[in-house]
C-alpha cells in the first residue's frame, strides 16, 4: 500500500524588518518567508517606491556540500508600479530538501528610474513544524528528537558516537563537517516528512545536506542503534571522498564501510555469505559495483559480501592503506587504479584473495583456490552473478532461468497478433459488404 503524504499541514513566517536605504526611493517594506513542510516554500516581499517597480529578483543559496557556491534565482510575478507586494513558491515536488536545510536569500529591486536595491542576505531553516523538536549534542552531531525520553535520545546519541570512533579507530576516517540526525518516532512520521517516500524507507543519509533521517520506534531501539551507525558511515565516507574530481565509490565499499560502523553483524547477512561461500555461489565484487538487487536474498548476500570485503582488507592491510584508498577516489582515481597504487592489486584479484580466504575460512569446503571466472580487469560493466551463466536464485531459493517467462511472452504475443488479424480481417469484410 503506497503511504500518501499530507497536505500542507504546518506554516510559519519568519519577517525581517523593513529596509530602508540611502540615495533610491526604494523602500522594503516587509520580507518574509513561509514554510509548508515538506510542500514548498514561499517567499514574500512588499516594496514601495516613488518610480514604477519593474524588476524584482530572488536570489538564493542552498547551504550543502557543492563544488562551487551555486547562486539560485527566481523571478516572482510582477505587474510594474509604486507599491508591489508578490511571492515565489519553491515546490518542493520539483527539488525537495531534508529537514534542517538553511537557505540563505536576498531580493534585487528595481524601477523605471535605474534605481537597484539589493536586501541584506537572510536566512531561513527548512524544518518540519510537525512536531516539537528537542535536541542534545556532542562534538559532530547534534541529535534531535521528539515524543520519547532524553534517556532514548541519549543512547542513540551514544551509538552514533560509538560508530564514528570505530571508523576513525579501524579507517581512519572521520567526519569533516557536523552532521545533524533527525530521530523520528516511526517510519510513517519519516515517511511524511518526504514527497515521494518509498513504502520500505526507514532511515535515509542526505549525504550532500550532512543530515540523516531515522524512524525509530521504541521497541526499535537497537534496530535504531545499528541504523543510525550505519548512515553515519555513509556520510564519513561521502565526506572524505567528496570533490569535483571524485570517482563514484563501488557499491561494496560505500556499503561494506557502513556495515562495518555497525556494533552488531546481521545473522541473516552472515547466513547468506556462509551458505553462498559453500555453494559456491559468491556475487563478484565487479557486480557489487553496481546497486544492489532488490531481492531479498540477493540483498542480504550482498551487504554481507560486501562488509565482508572491507573487513578484510582493513584485518589483512591495516587502516593507513583504506584512508589512503579513500583519498585517491578522491583524487578521481578509477576502483582498479585505486586499489593497484594502495594494495598492488586490482578488482578482480581482490575478489580471488578475498573469497579464496573466505572459503579457507569456512568450515566444510574443500578449500581449493578460486578464480573469478570470466572476469577481465576493467570495471566499466555490471555483469550477473560471478559473471558466469549460473540462474540466480528465486526468493524461493529456487533456481530461475526466465525460459518459462520467456515462452509466456511470445505465446501471449502470438496470440494477441493472431486476434488482431481475425479483427482486421472482420471489419474489411463487413466494410466490403457494404459497398457490394
Amino acid at each position: 500500500m503506497k503511504y500518501i503524504v499530507p497536505v500542507i499541514l504546518l506554516m510559519v513566517s519568519f519577517l525581517i524588518p523593513g529596509a530602508v536605504f540611502a540615495d533610491t526611493s526604494i523602500d522594503v517594506v516587509d520580507s518574509s518567508v513561509e514554510i509548508f513542510f515538506p510542500s514548498g516554500l514561499v517567499f514574500n516581499i512588499e516594496c514601495t517606491s516613488s518610480a514604477d517597480i519593474s524588476r524584482i529578483r530572488l536570489q538564493y543559496h542552498i547551504e550543502r556540500l557543492n563544488y562551487a557556491e551555486v547562486i539560485n534565482e527566481a523571478w516572482p510575478e510582477l505587474s510594474p508600479g509604486t507599491h508591489i507586494d508578490t511571492s515565489w513558491t519553491w515546490d518542493m515536488r520539483r527539488g525537495s530538501l531534508p529537514p534542517g536545510a538553511k537557505v540563505s536569500y536576498w531580493w534585487i529591486i528595481e524601477n523605471s528610474a535605474g534605481e537597484v536595491v539589493t536586501t541584506t542576505p537572510d536566512e531561513v531553516v527548512f524544518r518540519d513544524l510537525r512536531y516539537q523538536w528537542e535536541e542534545i549534542q556532542s562534538d559532530f552531531l547534534t541529535l534531535y528528537w521528539y515524543d520519547r525520553s532524553e534517556s532514548f535520545a541519549q543512547s542513540l546519541l551514544d551509538a552514533a558516537d560509538d560508530a564514528l570512533n570505530r571508523l576513525a579507530d579501524d579507517t581512519g576516517a572521520r567526519l569533516e563537517k557536523p552532521v545533524d540526525i533527525y530521530i523520528y518516532a516511526s517510519s510513517q512520521d519519516l515517511q511524511g516528512s518526504m514527497i515521494f517516500p518509498n513504502e520500505w524507507t526507514g532511515g535515509v543519509a542526505f549525504t550532500e545536506y550532512s543530515t540523516i533521517a531515522i524512524g525509530v520506534s521504541e521497541q526499535n531501539l537497537d534496530w535504531g542503534k545499528d541504523a543510525v551507525a550505519h548512515e553515519l558511515g555513509h556520510m564519513v565516507t561521502h565526506q572524505i571522498t567528496f570533490s569535483p574530481y571524485g570517482e563514484t565509490l563501488p557499491t561494496w565499499l560505500d556499503e561494506g564501510l557502513a556495515m562495518h560502523a555497525e556494533s552488531t553483524v546481521n545473522e541473516h547477512y552472515t547466513a547468506a555469505l556462509k551458505a553462498a561461500a559453500a555453494s559456491g555461489k559468491l556475487i563478484s565484487l565487479q557486480s557489487l559495483s553496481s546497486p544492489f538487487s532488490a531481492r531479498s536474498m540477493e540483498a542480504y548476500l550482498s551487504y554481507a559480501e560486501s562488509q565482508s570485503v572491507v573487513d578484510y582488507l582493513i584485518e589483512t592491510h591495516g587502516k593507513e592503506k583504506m584512508l589512503q584508498l579513500l583519498h585517491l577516489y578522491k583524487d578521481g582515481e578509477t576502483t582498479d587504479n585505486a586499489l593497484e597504487i594502495t594494495y598492488g592489486f586490482n578488482q578482480k584479484e581482490l575478489n580471488d584473495s578475498w573469497q579464496n580466504s573466505l572459503i579457507s575460512s569456512t568450515p566444510g569446503l574443500n578449500n581449493e583456490p578460486y578464480s573469478s571466472p570470466g572476469l577481465d580487469n576493467n570495471t566499466d560493466g555490471a555483469p550477473g552473478l560471478n559473471n558466469n551463466t549460473e540462474p540466480s536464485p528465486d526468493l524461493n531459493g529456487n533456481a530461475n532461468t526466465g525460459l518459462p517467462l520467456q515462452i509466456l511472452i511470445i505465446v501471449t504475443i502470438l496470440v494477441l497478433l493472431i486476434i488482431t488479424m481475425i479483427i482486421v480481417s472482420i471489419i474489411i469484410f463487413v466494410n466490403h459488404r457494404k459497398n457490394a
